[in-house]
């Protein structure tokens, strides 16, 4: 179970509004002009009310009323429309933050999330802070100014009055500072189980055809259906709590309405008080309660805008991924390393020393410690489980059991080198800690002589080309897909590299060419041709390594054979680690290491292990490449 995160405050909200000075300074002038012409309204229908009852000229009160009702009228747009514009501004800055602090985080952070979860936080998370600032810190700031305005001019116009008046603000304002701190856990709630709803409905769409072909669609409808029926139950109690808000204030300010106009009027008929004065009073107490009935309302979005604001918070306050790019490069022996700019034109060495490794034990961004996941399989519910990550390696193991255990091998510089094994030794989890996706939980990586953590994530990553075993598709183009590691290819380079890889046809198969829409995650291409697009844009990357996860389990044997060729092309001074089942396929590599309940078995060529190896001997005899003893 996750530690609860610290509660977020108005002043974390802030640095949001950095951006934003001189047009909140502005709408704070608009928002005085706007408030000092609602305050003199009354004055002047007092001194109207006055200069009638003595028979004196009222005019110029007349036409003084209705340009400071109008005025009212214009500033009060002004101010709404530079608000609601401001708000738009803030909610797209702390969007473009959080996305960017998505995806700087590390993978063992998707690892523990729902990404249904994450998506709400994006979407409607950030929504509910527009209420913030549109109906929550300056409606409180304009109402505070209109309220100890209308409190002056009530007590210099009668005292008596503005007591009675105070009594009821007071029981009311009291009952609402109480529900609103219930609303504020409420809305949390909220927020939550819409999450939940919305990673319980992403999963469904996601996997729709292995849902139909299930014949799950009804038991898929139940389990979004209990998540739907969380999220309402948790809406339904936070607006019983709203739904208290109004009418406490509503009781308390028509008793004082009530009760000032009946002393009011009694104060009249006395001659202790003016008809006008009286008027004016009772029209001070409605502009009183318009600011007490929008600072209650805007405190209420606060408290919402402040649950939102603590789900964005807490991704905020994860280290991201990237935080040792400054770090300079060291080699095992500890001496600094300079910076080496653009990737190198050969293939680098690759060495791991005595690397261990379990889930939920990464040692984190600077190996020292730091949790991966937590123990145990994903739920239903969201709960943190077993990683499923770019390089998939749940089969590798369980959380918290060991998947590598002092693995040691030495991959030379151009070489290519295959890891073989039954399933869950190890393998990916091996690709996986190459690309720093996780940390070794001991011992160290070395490529060319220098240890992982001492070279930043994006130097290293360009260095490495991946095809990985699922060969996720973006949902997009064909082109779009294509350039993700290339950006500036040409088309002509996208042509060549789809013919090279078995794929001319995908971009004339309909008049859009590369522009083809390639469907939600892909769903338009077949398993074969997804992984032959992983190969196309690996190659196109042109990087120096390649770290390839079964990359042909998904395509027929002619095809394999072209990619095999397209292998020993793309491979030429280059280094090749390669994740393979079919041992066919990595015969004749340079050096195949042997895995096998995550410890090395064996090393050594194909030749070699057949006469050293019962593993792999038994391996490639189930594959028919040598008889059975």
């Amino acid at each position: 179970m996750q530690p609860t995160a610290p509660r977020a405050t108005l002043r974390e909200f802030f640095p949001y509004l950095r951006g934003h000075v001189r047009v909140l300074v502005l709408v704070a002038v608009v928002s005085l002009i706007s408030t000092g012409l609602s305050i003199a309204q009354p004055l002047m229908v007092q001194q109207l009310v006055n200069a009638v009852s003595a028979n004196r000229p009222a005019t110029v009160f007349v036409w003084l009323l209705v340009v400071i009702t109008l005025g009212g009228a214009v500033f009060g747009a002004a101010q709404s429309y530079l608000l609601q514009r401001t708000a738009e501004s803030v909610v797209l800055g702390v969007r473009r933050s959080l996305v960017g602090q998505l995806l700087a985080l590390p993978v063992r952070e998707f690892d523990r999330r729902r990404v249904g979860d994450l998506m709400s936080r994006v979407g409607s998370d950030t929504t509910l802070m527009r209420s913030v600032i549109t109906s929550g810190l300056f409606e409180i700031v304009s109402s505070v100014l209109m309220f100890c305005a209308a409190v002056v001019l009530m007590v210099l116009i009668d005292p008596l009055l503005f007591g009675i008046t105070l009594t009821a603000v007071l029981t009311g304002a009291g009952g609402v500072v109480f529900l609103g701190r219930l609303i504020r856990k409420r809305s949390r709630d909220v927020q939550d189980a819409v999450g939940s709803m919305t990673a319980a409905v992403e999963r469904g769409l996601s996997g729709i055809r292995t849902i139909k072909a299930s014949v799950a669609e009804e038991r898929e409808a139940a389990v979004i259906d209990v998540e739907a029926t969380t999220a309402y139950n948790a809406g339904v109690a936070m607006a019983r709590l709203q739904a208290a808000v109004q009418p406490i204030m509503s009781i308390c300010i028509q008793g004082a309405f009530i009760v000032v106009l009946t002393v009011g009027g009694i104060r009249v008929a006395a001659g202790e008080l003016l008809l006008g004065d009286l008027i004016a009073f009772i029209l001070y107490l409605f502009l009183l309660v318009m600011p007490i009935g929008s600072a209650m309302s805007a405190f209420v979005q606060i408290q919402s805008g402040l649950a939102a604001l603590d789900r964005i918070q807490e991704i905020a306050r994860l280290e991201p991924e990237r935080a040792d790019e400054e770090r300079p490069a060291r080699t095992a022996s500890g001496a600094t390393v300079p910076s080496q700019g653009a990737p190198p034109l050969h293939g680098s060495s690759i060495e791991l020393r005595d690397v261990s490794f379990r889930y939920g034990d990464d040692r984190g961004e600077d190996g020292a410690g730091a949790t991966g996941v937590a123990d145990g399989p994903p739920t239903s519910a969201g709960e943190p489980g077993t990683p499923v990550s770019p390089v998939s390696p749940v089969a590798a193991g369980t959380a918290g059991q060991p998947v590598l255990d002092g693995v040691s091998f030495t991959v030379p510089a151009g070489s290519r080198t295959a890891l073989v094994g039954p399933s869950g030794a190890g393998k990916s989890t091996v690709l996986a800690l190459l690309e720093r996706f996780y940390e070794p939980t001991a011992g160290s990586i070395l490529v060319d002589g220098v240890a992982l953590p001492g070279i930043p994530r994006s130097e290293l990553r360009s260095r490495i080309g991946l095809v990985e075993q699922e060969a996720p598709v973006l949902s997009g183009t064909l082109a779009d897909n294509l350039r993700l590691a290339a950006p500036d290819a040409t088309d002509d380079q996208l042509r060549r590299v789809l013919a090279a890889v078995g794929l001319d046809a995908l971009g004339d198969r309909s008049d859009d060419g590369l522009d083809l829409n390639l469907g939600e995650d892909g769903i338009r291409l077949s398993g074969g041709q997804r992984q032959r697009l992983a190969w196309a844009r690996v190659i196109l990357a042109d990087r120096p390594v390649l770290l390839m996860d079964e990359p042909t389990s998904a395509v027929d044997s002619r095809t394999e054979q072209l990619l095999q060729q397209t292998l020993g092309e793309a491979s030429r001074d280059r280094t090749v680690v390669v994740v393979a089942h079919r041992l066919s396929t990595v015969a004749d590599f340079d050096q195949i290491v042997v895995l096998d309940q995550g410890r090395v078995a064996a090393v050594g060529t194909h030749d070699e292990l057949l006469e050293s190896s019962d593993l792999y001997r038994d391996m490639a005899a189930r594959q028919r490449l040598v008889a059975h003893a």
